[in-house]
């Protein structure tokens, strides 16, 4: 430590977008917590069958995160010599790669969800709603998989504003679209593809916030 020296303007610039950062995994697991709140009320297999569906999608994280750290450097030197246009093109590839393998997943798991759900439960009702969980939501892993890695990737540009208030969109909507559905009694279904819809968006949102927003020191 007698060689370390405190420099204001580089915690503030590490403090600038880590603090706006550190946002986003908040977000995420506060969308899974209201969300299993408000599918409660839909019965302990439909929750059940839930939980098997976010566990994975929890453990996909990582993967998105592997590929998103990696890019972080890469797009940081790159924004820093002035190379704006290849400090995209590798947060679009990493965001690709990530997007192609969480979607590969939920395309196996939408197609054949025992897979998964025969790990875990042999019960009829929690294995049905499972199945839907993946019907609907799997094929929008892909999607997930795109922001979250593209998430990542703005950390390097110092840019995180635009994907952390994509996860505000996909928190909002899955609030207030799951407490409407579950106002008007609408089936269990409906909130699995409100899920995947929100991952959608997300995913969307991300990808709109990395090609608009201007990258450069």
């Amino acid at each position: 430590l007698s060689g370390f020296s405190f420099e204001r303007g580089m915690f503030f610039d590490i403090l600038k977008v880590g603090a706006v950062a550190c946002l986003s995994p908040l977000q995420s697991v506060l969308t899974i917590l209201i969300f299993t709140k408000i599918l409660a009320g839909f019965g302990t297999e439909t929750l059940a069958g839930y939980g098997l569906g976010s566990r994975l999608e929890f453990l996909l994280i990582p993967i998105s995160f592997a590929i998103g750290v990696a890019s972080v450097p890469m797009v940081g030197m790159a924004i820093g010599a002035g190379l704006v246009t290849r400090a995209r093109q590798v947060a679009w590839i990493a965001g690709g790669v990530a997007g192609l393998s969480l979607g590969l997943v939920g395309l196996i798991v939408a197609i054949k969800p025992a897979l998964w759900v025969s790990l875990f439960t042999s019960d009829p009702g929690v294995t049905a709603a499972a199945n839907s969980y993946f019907a609907w939501a799997g094929l929008a892993f892909a999607f997930f998989g795109l922001g979250t890695c593209l998430y990542f990737a703005s950390q390097g540009a110092a840019k995180v504003g635009g994907p952390v208030l994509a996860s505000t969109i996909r928190l909002l909507t899955v609030g207030a679209g799951g407490w409407w559905l579950a106002s008007i009694n609408a089936p269990a279904w409906t909130l699995f593809a409100l899920v995947g819809g929100a991952m959608i968006v997300f995913g969307l949102c991300t990808v709109a916030s990395v090609r608009f927003t201007r990258w450069s020191k």
